[in-house]
């Protein structure tokens, strides 16, 4: 019983260079070379699986050889018997060798044999080495003088996905067109299309699954939907097609990823947790761990994200800590692999993330304190001299909180700034601002206008560690101005003024100009440093 079905991935292979997707600029360069009669001699079509790259020499043979003119066309009409052979891969004038399985000399021979003879049926012998850069070096060498003055019947085109594997001297004797991956709102029409002509039901997030688990090959994409029009029993449903590949549902991930930032591990494991109960790879959770944080870190710079939950995500996350938490779940998927237990790599991946979290050190910072102060409230019998003098000196301290609000101009803001606690992420945030005002409990601070907002929780790490200090609530307003006074500003004056300072000192020196003199010398540019 012969099969009736033919996959889509043969059932939609262009026919023509319009039907080609996603490889717009490869098309024009074909298409104005035949028009303009300067048909190159030989060709390099490079890219990865699936993105045309046999289809377009077959389709250049077909221009080549289409008896609709007299001459070479940009479109052939598929209907005479030159197109009709090509396509169906018995023609006497298209050579397509496989270089992967015929790779040898012998191979090459018996190819350049047919060189020399004129055409059967057409005007030009069209030769198509797939896999290209698999042939041997001798079979490379054999093919170098037909490459470089062939007769003006033969068109060589070689496919490879390593263009880089091809010895430099045929590179230069080719015209090299490289083809893109197709992915995106490209690929994921040109599925609608298909799904269209075939009467199949879908919904757009199920194309998009595919379109993105496709990684910009084309007949990788039209694969999956083959597959997924069968998972689902002719038609694509999103929850059908998560399944089939694996996918996870992101809003649990942005959950996870919103609990890290947090500093709540018991929230993140929880996430974790109803991922898990989807039975994805831990890999999968990984690589899509990796990809949020990817568009949060895009959506940072250029707010153009049309997902709400990663500009949520994006405006709760510092940049700095974004980008350790990337590094951080890129080197754990870089030794996935070697991990003798996926999950527990991924555990140890989350734990280092919240490691890391300065919010996550203070919110331990905080817990540990809170324990010693019950601790305090009600102490075991303990007649120590020690404890004792802890509980005045903490009596003494909270006597003394008020005397710590005192905060009158910057010069007080600079030295409270030195004192906090802060993580490199507040401090270089917080660093920026200089002092306005301080009333009752509400600390008012300045930032120039062009500076950025402060993220969520960056400002959280800031109020819990005045809160600290002082021991009691403080409020925190922002307002635009000047910031010439800010700690950051300052200690760069600082800095600037011991380095005028060193520098004046050992110029005006007269042990070290009398050397200079003596020797003909002079003091390098910047290799004067000021003593710590």
């Amino acid at each position: 019983i012969a099969m009736s079905y033919e996959v889509l991935a043969r059932k939609y292979r262009p026919s023509s260079f319009e039907e080609v997707v996603g490889q717009d600029h490869v098309i024009q360069a074909l298409s104005n070379s035949i028009l303009q009669d300067r048909i190159h001699q030989a060709f390099i079509f490079s890219g990865t699986r699936g993105v045309g790259k046999t289809t377009l020499g077959r389709i250049l043979a077909k221009c080549l050889n289409c008896t609709s003119s007299d001459k070479p066309v940009a479109v052939p009409c598929n209907e005479c018997v030159n197109c009709e052979e090509i396509k169906l891969g018995r023609s006497l004038d298209f050579y397509e060798q496989d270089a992967a399985s015929q790779r040898g000399i012998d191979a090459m021979k018996e190819l350049l044999q047919t060189v020399p003879q004129s055409p059967a049926n057409g005007r030009y012998k069209v030769y198509l080495l797939d896999e290209a850069h698999m042939l041997t070096t001798e079979s490379f060498n054999a093919l170098l003088k037909n490459l470089e003055e062939p007769p003006k019947h033969v068109v060589f085109i070689l496919a490879t996905t390593n263009p880089e594997k091809l010895p430099k001297t045929v590179q230069s004797r080719c015209l090299q067109l490289n083809l893109k991956t197709v992915g995106g709102t490209v690929l994921s029409k040109h599925l609608q299309k298909i799904l269209k002509s075939e009467n199949i039901s879908y919904d757009e997030e199920s194309v998009d699954l595919i379109s993105d688990a496709a990684s910009g090959s084309v007949r990788d994409a039209l694969t999956l939907l083959d597959q997924a029009i069968a998972h689902g029993s002719g038609a694509l449903k999103s929850n059908s097609v998560k399944e089939l590949l694996g996918t996870i549902d992101n809003s649990f991930l942005v959950t996870m990823v919103d609990a890290i930032i947090d500093g709540d591990g018991v929230g993140a494991y929880k996430a974790l947790s109803k991922i898990e109960e989807l039975s994805p790879e831990y890999d999968v959770i990984l690589k899509s761990l990796i990809s949020i944080l990817h568009k949060a870190s895009i959506e940072k710079v250029l707010s153009n994200s049309p997902d709400q939950d990663i500009k949520n995500l994006a405006a709760n996350i510092d940049e700095e800590f974004c980008q350790l938490l990337y590094e951080i779940a890129i080197n754990s998927y870089s030794k996935f692999n070697a991990h003798p237990s996926p999950k527990e790599a991924l555990e140890v991946c989350i734990l280092r993330m919240l490691a890391f979290n300065p919010i996550h050190k203070i919110d331990n910072k905080n817990t540990s304190n809170d324990t010693e102060k019950k601790n305090l409230k009600t102490p075991k019998i303990d007649n120590s001299k020690a404890l004792k003098k802890d509980l005045e000196s903490k009596k003494t301290e909270t006597a003394n909180s008020k005397d710590k609000c005192n905060l009158k101009n910057n010069s007080d803001w600079l030295e409270l700034f030195d004192l906090l606690s802060l993580s490199p992420f507040a401090r270089n945030y917080f660093g920026n601002l200089s002092f306005l005002s301080f009333e009752e409990s509400l600390i008012t601070l300045v930032q120039p206008e062009e500076e950025s907002n402060i993220p969520e929780n960056v400002f959280k790490e800031f109020q819990t560690v005045l809160n600290a200090y002082y021991g009691y609530e403080i409020e925190v307003e922002i307002k635009q101005g000047d910031n010439n006074n800010s700690p950051l500003n300052h200690k760069k004056k600082i800095e600037s003024d011991r380095q005028t300072k060193a520098e004046k000192d050992v110029l005006s020196d007269p042990s070290i100009q009398k050397f200079l003199d003596k020797y003909d010398g002079n003091i390098k540019d910047g290799s004067i440093k000021p003593v710590n």
